[in-house]
């Protein structure tokens, strides 16, 4: 179960801000731009070596509309790769106007377990198409107007005001992934300042609510921090699980569309 973990961690934990986040003001006002790219590192139990994880932003046209093309590609390395290599690449490709995706890929390999599907999101049909390229199949789910996929969900998100919740404010988001809708909740555990490799950062912290058990010790084993500025992206992830510990850290950065507010001390 690791091997979902090392990848999936930062895109699963990110996207639990919810269907009922509060908007921008202007719908324009976008937290990340083109050619923003973020690289993570994972460890395992603080020291081992996981994989890095990174997100691009690139931009496209699609039946004349302004869109977005998000990529997320991971790759497991050190001793853990030894086990079990892993290779996963997502992409969804979301319209600027309404934030809505229109199409995402999901490429994995997690130590021999492959997939490799495509998906195309139809809003007057409320339907989604997943074409299933290993098995040759193609079926139809239905879906809400307010679904996001779960590279999506992590940018649906950082452009939302989630600056103003309240301490213990709970928000829900509904996520297409493995051919169904998921529904995830978070908890906004308030504001805080986390020491990263590039200085002293103001944070938003959050905690998903996910399911005890196999993996993680209970409910609340996973925090998110979000830097507190424009960008919202996210700088740190850890999660308890029943056996050791998963983290994962902002390890480089560029083309970020607003300031990076870092504290340096004096």
């Amino acid at each position: 179960m690791i091997k979902r973990l090392i990848i999936l961690f930062l895109l699963i934990s990110a996207v639990s801000f919810g269907q009922s986040v509060k908007k921008e003001d202007s719908a324009t006002k976008f937290a990340f731009q083109k050619g923003e790219w973020l690289k993570f590192r994972m460890s395992y139990s603080n020291f081992l070596n996981a994989g890095f994880s990174t997100m691009e932003v690139k931009e496209l046209k699609n039946n004349g509309k302004d869109a977005f093309h998000f990529i997320g590609e991971g790759k497991s390395t050190g001793l853990i790769s030894l086990f079990f290599k892993v290779k996963d690449n997502y992409q969804s490709y979301m319209y600027k106007e309404s934030l809505q995706p229109f199409r995402s890929i999901r490429k994995i390999d997690e130590g021999g377990y492959t997939k490799d599907q495509e998906t195309f999101f139809d809003y007057n049909m409320n339907e989604a198409t997943v074409k299933n390229y290993k098995h040759n199949t193609e079926t139809k789910h239905p879906i809400n107007k307010n679904i996001q996929d779960i590279l999506s969900s992590l940018y649906y998100i950082r452009n939302q005001n989630i600056r103003n919740y309240k301490i213990g404010e709970e928000i829900e988001l509904d996520m297409f992934f493995d051919d169904e809708i998921n529904k995830f909740k978070l908890r906004f555990l308030g504001k805080e300042i986390i020491k990263t490799k590039f200085g002293k950062v103001k944070c938003l912290k959050f905690m998903p609510m996910v399911q005890s058990g196999r993996v993680f010790k209970e409910e609340e084993s996973v925090t998110i921090w979000i830097s507190d500025d424009e960008n919202k992206i996210p700088l740190r992830i850890k999660a308890s699980l029943v056996v050791g510990s998963l983290r994962a850290d902002l390890d480089a950065f560029k083309g970020l569309a607003h300031p990076f507010n870092i504290i340096f001390d004096n």
